[in-house]
């Protein structure tokens, strides 16, 4: 099956929420005020409840409490804001394509642990928006439950391929296409901002990796969190490509703040989004 199937699979069992997309409008929309934005998700209460406990948690740590909607949008920003209402959809979209070929409580953990590296890297490197990272490492793997749940026996021999390559490389062999650039198109389909969709889609993309110190950041977590998951097999993983060298200006410090601080906090967050 091509991936622009899957893609197509992928929009037939999940849209996005009309708050997303209404979000967004707002966003996009000059004439739209702070005010307009709190409106919208204020009308939902669990979406409200949910967006407060993620702004108040580790992801932000902000020395006082965010209590209302209207304070998260002073004190993050509007985009901010809608990268975790989509962060708190994707619970959701993992839902959606639940297969019995993949454990999704430990699928979704492992999402969280790479958007939690992502972050960490994101911010340590004085990225603007940083949070948006946290939402691409959730979804870059969205596709890998779409192909186990439609193409179950593929799928089921690609999971029992034991060969210690690379995660991506072991994908092109077995579908044609990585799962991140299955998750991006899918990201880029459901009209997630550029920001978000692109360094998914090309994450596994040496020539881009090279380029983009966004793209770069999102293969490094995602390698991260290939060692610190399955260690018989990745745990000697070369973390820093030349590519991804020449991108990201991150010691091997900077990894280990990232991994304690993803270690620490994944738990709680996925708990906090579940």
């Amino acid at each position: 099956m091509t991936l622009n199937k899957y893609v197509a699979l992928a929009a037939k069992s999940f849209a996005l929420p009309e708050v997303c997309i209404r979000i967004r409008a707002v966003l996009d929309d000059p004439r739209s005020s702070a005010e307009d934005l709190g409106a919208l998700i204020s009308v939902d209460p669990s979406l409200t409840a949910k967006v407060l406990r993620l702004a108040n948690s580790a992801l932000f740590r902000f020395p006082s409490q965010v209590e209302s909607i209207s304070k998260a949008i002073s004190v993050i920003g509007g985009e901010a804001l809608y990268n975790l209402v989509v962060a708190e959809t994707a619970n959701s979209a993992f839902k959606s394509f639940n297969t019995p070929h993949i454990d999704l409580d430990k699928h979704w953990y492992q999402a969280v642990y790479c958007g939690m590296v992502a972050k960490c890297l994101a911010r340590h490197l004085g990225i603007r928006g940083s949070e948006r990272f946290f939402v691409m490492g959730i979804l870059q793997n969205l596709s890998e439950l779409v192909v186990a749940k439609h193409s179950s026996d593929l799928y089921k021999v690609y999971q029992d391929d034991k060969v210690c390559e690379l995660p991506y490389v072991r994908q092109i062999r077995h579908f044609g296409f990585t799962f991140s650039e299955c998750s991006g198109t899918i990201l880029e389909n459901w009209k997630l901002p550029l920001v978000l969709y692109y360094p998914v889609m090309n994450a596994n993309d040496p020539t881009k990796q090279d380029a983009d110190t966004d793209i770069g950041i999102l293969a490094l977590a995602s390698r991260i969190t290939a060692m610190q998951h399955n260690k018989e097999c990745y745990g000697e993983i070369e973390l820093f490509s030349k590519e991804i060298a020449n991108s990201v200006s991150a010691d091997m410090d900077a990894i280990s703040n990232a991994i304690t601080f993803a270690d620490i906090e994944t738990t709680k967050v996925a708990m906090l989004i579940h």
